[in-house]
């Protein structure tokens, strides 16, 4: 059917004004502003929700509403995606689902504490993910409303006394503050796969001297490591001990 030309301009008009508000990618359509990431398997990660009582208090969301923080997130907190960073987001939803089920945990009734100082194996990275998600949050956390309320300050410790199990490059303690229930995830990452490819091509892709071709190989090549991180189920990668 033919449309009058009237309703062709209207037509041709909402469009172009889509386009303009669009940019596709490989037949994705992301708004006009949203980060493309060069990684194929994010719509596979479990996104994580948490409540946050201060964000409805001031006015950021109603009371039934949550956060939804996806690995993207982690990624834009830390510049960068890598065994640790994925090892992060996965520790931390491991640990949120063994202390609350199928509930939606909430910011800030979560303390954190790290076996080993920040500056232990990967401690001080993943410390940065686990505050993104749980809000606990060390010396530099928010101090609350009216007398502490909505408190996030000193959520977060580091237990130089103490060290991760062994083989694990980070182990971290959470425990909710309403009930007191807690559990310990260690990650040890030593089973993932490494094609030989990598050794090679990660000079030229670190250094930038690479060609397009090899730096997108290499960022393939990586990020097959990554998706076992954050998809897979490999025994003894993440250990919970209650």
């Amino acid at each position: 059917m033919k449309l009058p030309k009237s309703k062709s301009f209207v037509y041709l008009n909402i469009l172009l004004s889509f386009l303009s508000l669009t940019i596709i990618f490989g037949g994705k359509v992301m708004a006009e502003g949203q980060t493309k990431f060069n990684i194929d398997f994010l719509d596979q990660v479990e996104p994580i929700k948490m409540k946050d009582p201060l964000a409805v208090a001031l006015g950021a969301m109603d009371k039934d509403e949550a956060f939804v923080y996806r690995y993207e997130d982690a990624v834009k907190t830390a510049g960068h995606s890598c065994p640790a960073v994925s090892g992060a987001y996965r520790l931390t939803q491991t640990a949120l689902k063994h202390l609350h089920g199928d509930e939606i945990p909430v910011r800030g009734n979560i303390k954190v504490t790290f076996r080993g100082g920040i500056g232990y194996r990967v401690n001080g990275p993943i410390s940065q993910v686990v505050t993104l998600i749980t809000g606990a949050a060390g010396e530099s956390g928010f101090h609350g409303l009216g007398g502490g309320k909505f408190n996030r300050h000193n959520l977060l410790a580091f237990d130089e006394n103490s060290e991760a199990p062994a083989g694990a490059i980070c182990s971290a303690i959470f425990e909710r503050i309403d009930n007191g229930k807690k559990v310990e995830v260690s990650y040890n990452n030593s089973m993932l796969p490494a094609d030989p490819k990598m050794g090679e091509l990660m000079p030229l892709s670190v250094s930038g001297s690479g060609t397009d071709e090899q730096i997108k190989e290499f960022g393939r090549l990586w990020h097959e490591r990554i998706k076992v991180v954050l998809t897979g189920n490999m025994e003894g990668m993440f250990v919970v001990k209650e």
